[in-house]
Formats: structure tokens, sequence, C-alpha cells
């Protein structure tokens, strides 16, 4: 792709290309319009059945969406920047996609779930940049592929095109493009949709994380559980010189609950977590500040662990506030929890991965140092009865996840669709 083309993907763009695209027009969580769009309109000419927007998910369980007019200038970049003009109109202010497709009455049904949305960075423009060089860098500020989705969303359109071009599956295949991931947003009303609930094997993947080109993981799991919250603290504006004890101290409520939450005692059962990640409170020096706010994150490695620390945080932010006289509000921005890979799915993937020529090395588990919302789709699948796993596609990568110089290395791409369409038809 040039930086003049703009020109929407046909049956002929290859997989790189497609990844290329999407880089170059990145869009954060719940702003994924053009994305979906386009995924939308390739698998509609592949014969997929479309459940896209708010047929895709419980829209009233999403968390951390973005203001009307966010979505409304989102939705309206993408039609300036080629989106299908009547997917847009299908999905309305919600994205995402649940695409489902039969090739036979006695397989099983199987979802494959891969994320599209990308992460409020700004993309290095340096020369050794491999985007900068081969013209894809972003042309959106501050937003930016920084964690390989746009490789996860190629991969899932060439797993749709795979198929298509074959008929060893015998069964349903559900493809799921799931909006929103990063902060632990988008899996949860995407788990809560009725879209998993027939599903009797799932996979979520996951291009890199540590590993190289070559490298399969065929059984991710226990990552840490996740919750992500914004907390407004509201006091009242005063002369810091004339007249300070006519002020409640928002700011200083801010502070005091920062130095409180570093302090929360670790838990003996297991691993835990906590972080503030930024604190805004714009005021001039001698204002008493009247608004701060805090994003805040706690992890734990059970859903115990996680609620304890949940439980802590939001202790000592109400105990702040009440201290300096200010009210708060506390707001989930995002969650995520744990899983275990079923060894059924781990067995499959492994055998799979081990049959494909560009795979070098097979690893049957790892745990997940991080947080995942797949978890959310994982478990329920699970509790429905069915069986599921994350799988880890190796991949070269110049600088760490979610960093200005992150890259992919592209012939992850298509051993990513090697493998997942060999174990498909495996089932």
């Amino acid at each position: 792709m040039t930086e003049d083309d703009d020109s929407v993907w046909t049956e002929t763009t290859s997989l790189v290309d497609i990844r290329r695209d999407l880089h170059a027009h990145p869009e954060a969580g719940w702003k994924e319009f053009r994305t979906t769009a386009l995924v939308a309109s390739e698998l509609d000419r592949l014969g997929f059945t479309l459940h896209l927007g708010a047929e895709a998910m419980a829209v009233d369980e999403r968390l951390g969406v973005p203001d009307e007019s966010e979505l409304a200038a989102a939705r309206t970049r993408a039609r300036d920047e080629n989106a299908p003009e009547a997917m847009l109109e299908r999905m309305g202010a919600v994205t995402g996609l649940v695409a489902e497709k039969s090739y036979g009455d006695s397989g099983p049904v199987v979802g494959i779930r891969v994320d599209m949305d990308a992460l409020e960075l700004v993309e290095t423009r340096a020369e050794s940049h491999h985007p900068v060089r081969e013209g894809f860098v972003s042309r959106h500020p501050k937003e930016m592929h920084a964690c390989g989705h746009d490789g996860h969303t190629a991969i899932g359109i060439g797993l749709a095109r795979e198929l298509d071009d074959q008929s060893a599956f015998d069964g349903t295949l559900k493809l799921f493009f799931q909006p929103a991931e990063e902060g632990g947003r988008g899996a949860i009303p995407m788990s809560l949709s009725g879209h998993v609930d027939d599903v009797d094997c799932f996979v979520a993947l996951h291009l890199g994380l540590g590993n190289a080109t070559g490298t399969v993981i065929a059984g991710y799991d226990r990552p840490l559980c996740n919750c992500k919250f914004t907390v407004q603290f509201r006091g009242q504006s005063a002369h810091a010189g004339h007249a300070p004890e006519a002020g409640a101290n928002a700011l200083q409520a801010a502070t005091t609950a920062i130095q409180n939450l570093y302090s929360i005692s670790r838990h003996s059962d297991g691993a835990s977590r906590v972080n503030v990640g930024g604190v805004t409170s714009p005021n001039g020096h001698n204002v008493i500040s009247d608004h701060a706010e805090m994003m805040i994150e706690v992890r734990g490695e059970t859903a115990e662990i996680n609620q304890y620390m949940i439980d802590e945080a939001r202790r000592i932010t109400t105990h702040a506030a009440k201290m300096h006289g200010v009210t708060h509000d506390i707001e989930t921005y995002g969650k995520t929890t744990t899983f275990k890979s079923d060894d059924e799915m781990i067995n499959k993937v492994s055998t799979s991965a081990s049959t494909v020529d560009s795979v070098t090395n097979v690893l049957r588990h790892e745990q997940f140092g991080a947080s995942e919302d797949a978890s959310y789709l994982i478990r329920r699948v699970q509790e429905q009865g069915g069986k599921a796993t994350f799988v880890g596609i190796g991949s070269d990568h110049p600088d760490g996840h979610h960093t200005p110089h992150f890259d992919i290395d592209e012939a992850s791409i298509r051993i990513g669709v090697d493998v997942l369409s060999k174990t498909i038809n495996r089932l």
C-alpha cells in the first residue's frame, strides 16, 4: 500500500496488504468503524452471515465507551477513509462483528476470536521503523496498532478465505471480530450476546508475546484478573493565597489516595498488583483544585484476589475523598478474569502446528503473564460445555508491545492462518 492508496480491499488484496492498510488506519476501542465495515464487506463476499454492531453483543454491558461526539467523529472519519457505506449503516453506532458460515451439519461449531482495536499511542516516525520505510505508518494522531491486532484481524480474514477454498471442515465456523480489547472492555458484552453459547470448540489468539516467529504456544492460561476504573474527585475552587480555607482540594484527595493505594497489603494466596496510570487536574498555580481525575488498575492471580484489590482500592478512594471534604464517583472502565485452557484443545492445536512447515517450535503450555479479556469468552464457552484455548503465534518484534516502535513480523500472519485452519480441520 502507498500513502496515497485508499482503495477498499478486493478479493486479490493480500493479507499483508490488508494488515498494512489496517495499520495505517488504526482505531481505538469502540471506534473501529472502518475496520468493522471493511471486514464485514470481505466476509459478506465470502458468503458469511453477518451479525453487525448491536447484533454482535449485549450493548448495555459495554464498558469504557467514548462519548457520543467521539463516536460520531470516528464514524465520519471512517466514511472519509472509504469504509463501505452499507456496512456503516448496518452497524450504526456500535462496532464489532460476529460472522458465521456452515460447511456441513455433522461437525462442531468452532469459534475463533480476533481483536481489532488499536491503542491510544503516538507511533514513531523514525526512519528505522518498518511502517515508516514502507509507507503504512499510522495516519491517525495518537492512535497506533502497537499490540498486533491489525495482524490478528488479517489472520481472521485469511482463515475465512482459507476455509472457503477447501471443504475438509464439516461444521460451522463463527468468527468473532471483537472491539475494545485494550482495557478489557469488549469481551464481556460479546460473551453475553448468545453467539458463543452453542460453540463446541473455541480459540482466541495473539501474536508475539515475547515468542519468536515460528514458535506456537498451544495453550496460554492463568492470566491475571484485572479491573480498571476511573475516579472523579470534585471539590470547591478557592484562591490559594487569599482564602485557601474556603476551598475543598480535589487534587489533595487524589494524592492521598495514590499514596495509600500503593500501600495495599499484598495477598498471601497469590500475586496482586496496583497501579495509578494517570492523574489530571488542570488548574492555575494559585487555584485550589475543584476537580481531579485518577485512573487506577488492579490485578489479581485469582478472581478472589482481584476482588480483594478492587474492594481495597474503592475503600481507600472513598476515605481519601471524605478526609478532604470532596465528593467522588468511581466508574469501571474495563475488566478481565482468568481461565485455564482445555487439554483437548491444546492437543489439537499442538498436533496441527507441528505439521506446518514454517513452525519450528511448539510449546503446549505457558502462563499468560498479563491480562486478556478473551478470558470472558473462554469462560463462557467452558460454562456452556465447550472446550477452549488461547493460542500464541510467535512474531519477531523490534520492540515490546504497547510501545511507539512496535511492529510484527508479517510472516507470522500466514503461520497463524495455517495453524488455525489445520486445527479446525482436525476438529
